[in-house]
C-alpha cells in the first residue's frame, strides 16, 4: 500500500489512535531513509524530514513508522516540532500529509498548484504563508530577450508542533538555511515560528541580491544610452529590463503586509520573541521595495533620455540634409536658367561667360557652405 493510501486511513480515526494505526500499516513496508528523496516513502517529493527537541536534531528512523511515531511523541512531549520538506509534491504525494498534520484543503490546493500571490493565512491552528523566490539569471550580454529574473515559491505550514515547507521551482533551495538554524540551538529552540522566520529573511536576502545584480544591467544600459552614439543603442533591452523588473515588483511588493502582520499582529503560533524578527525581515523588504521603485523611475528616465537622443539625432541628420539641399539648390537653379535654351540671355557669346557661371556657382556654394558649418548644421 502506498504511503499517501496510509496516511489517507488516519481521516476515520482518533488522533493519537490514528498515528499508531499509521505506525502499524507503515512497519509492514520496506525501510527507507527518509532523509533521501529518491528513497523516502514519503514521495518523490520530500526532500527532508527532521525532528527537533529543544533545538537539538532528533535522528527519525528509516520508515514511515518510525516517522509517526516521531511525530505522536513530539505531540505529547510538547517540546519540538517536526520539520518536512518538499519539492513540488504531486496530489498523491500530499494528500496523506496533509491528513496526518490536518491541514485545511484550500491551503493544500494552493501549496500543490502554485503560482499564489504572497500572502499570509490562517486556518484554525495552522499559519499558512507564501513566498515568492527569486534568483538572477546571469548572462555575458544583455539583449532584448535576455531572462534576467526568474521566479519560485516556498510555502510554509506552521502549526504548534510541526513546520512544513512546500518549494516550487529549481532554485531557492533550503538545505543551507536548515543548516544554518542547526547550527544555532537557541534560535531553532523557539519553535515552528523560527523556521518561518529563516524561511522569510532568506527569501528576503535574496530579493536584495538580486536587486544588486539588475542595478549593475542598469548601469550598464544607462552607461550605453549616454555614450557617444547613444542614440543607436537597442531600446529592447530598457523594455527588457522593465519587464523583468515588474516580475520582481510582483514578488516583493505584496510581500510587505503579511510581514507586517507577522511582525505586529498576535498570532498564536508566533512567539512576541519572533515578532521582533519579523519587523527585522520587514525592514529589509521596505528597502527592497524602495530599490525597485527608484529602478522603475531611473529606466522611465532612460527609456525617455534615448527617445529624446534619438529625436535630437534625427534632428541633425534632417538639418544636415536641408544645408545639402540648399547648396545643391544654387548650381541647380544656375543651370536650370541657362539650359532653357532661349537665343537671347547674357552672356551666351562671351567668351568668359561660362568660367563665370562656374567661379559664380562655386563662390555661392562655399559662402552657404561655410555658413552652414558656423552654425552647427554640417
Amino acid at each position: 500500500m502506498s504511503m499517501a493510501g496510509n496516511l489517507r486511513k488516519v481521516t476515520s480515526l482518533g488522533s493519537v489512535n490514528g498515528l499508531r494505526k499509521m505506525a502499524r500499516l507503515a512497519r509492514r513496508g520496506k525501510r527507507v531513509d527518509l532523509s533521501h528523496p529518491a528513497r523516502s516513502p514519503l514521495g518523490s517529493s520530500v526532500v527532508n524530514c527532521v525532528a527537533y527537541e529543544n533545538g537539538a536534531r532528533v535522528p527519525v528512523g528509516g520508515d514511515l513508522g518510525d516517522l509517526v511515531a516521531t511525530v505522536e511523541q513530539v505531540r505529547k512531549s510538547g517540546g519540538g516540532f517536526v520539520w518536512l520538506g518538499l519539492h513540488e509534491p504531486t496530489v498523491r504525494e500530499f494528500a496523506g500529509i496533509a491528513d496526518l498534520f490536518d491541514l485545511h484543503p484550500l491551503a493544500v490546493e494552493d501549496a500543490i498548484e502554485a503560482h499564489q500571490r504572497p500572502k499570509l493565512e490562517r486556518y484554525g491552528e495552522t499559519l499558512f504563508a507564501v513566498f515568492k523566490t527569486v534568483c538572477y539569471v546571469d548572462h555575458e550580454e544583455l539583449t532584448a530577450t535576455s531572462e534576467v529574473v526568474n521566479t519560485g515559491e516556498i510555502m510554509v505550514f506552521v502549526g504548534q508542533d510541526f513546520a512544513i515547507t512546500v518549494r516550487h521551482g529549481r532554485h531557492g533551495s533550503l538545505g543551507p538555511l536548515r543548516e544554518e538554524l542547526e547550527a544555532d540551538p537557541h534560535q531553532l529552540a523557539k519553535g515552528p515560528a523560527a523556521v518561518l522566520h529563516a524561511v522569510a529573511d532568506h527569501v528576503v536576502d535574496d530579493y536584495l541580491n538580486v536587486i544588486d545584480a539588475v542595478q549593475t544591467d542598469i548601469e550598464q544600459v544607462e552607461t550605453d544610452v549616454f555614450a557617444e552614439n547613444g542614440a543607436r543603442a537597442d531600446p529592447g533591452r530598457i523594455y527588457q529590463l522593465k519587464r523583468e523588473l515588474l516580475e520582481l515588483k510582483r514578488a516583493v511588493v505584496p510581500l510587505g503586509r503579511p510581514l507586517q502582520d507577522l511582525a505586529t499582529r498576535p498570532i498564536r503560533v508566533v512567539e512576541p520573541e519572533i515578532q521582533a524578527y519579523f519587523r527585522d525581515v520587514s525592514d529589509h523588504l521596505l528597502r527592497a521595495t524602495e530599490q525597485i521603485a527608484a529602478f522603475d523611475e531611473l529606466l522611465n528616465s532612460i527609456l525617455q533620455a534615448h527617445l529624446a537622443q534619438v529625436t535630437v539625432a534625427q534632428n541633425e541628420d534632417m538639418r544636415k540634409i536641408t544645408a545639402w539641399a540648399a547648396i545643391v539648390a544654387v548650381p541647380t537653379m544656375v543651370c536650370g536658367v541657362y539650359g532653357m535654351n532661349f537665343e537671347h540671355m547674357p552672356e551666351l557669346q562671351w567668351r568668359y561667360g561660362y568660367g563665370m557661371v562656374i567661379g559664380v556657382i562655386s563662390l555661392a556654394c562655399l559662402v552657404l557652405y561655410r555658413g552652414f558649418r558656423r552654425n552647427g548644421w554640417l
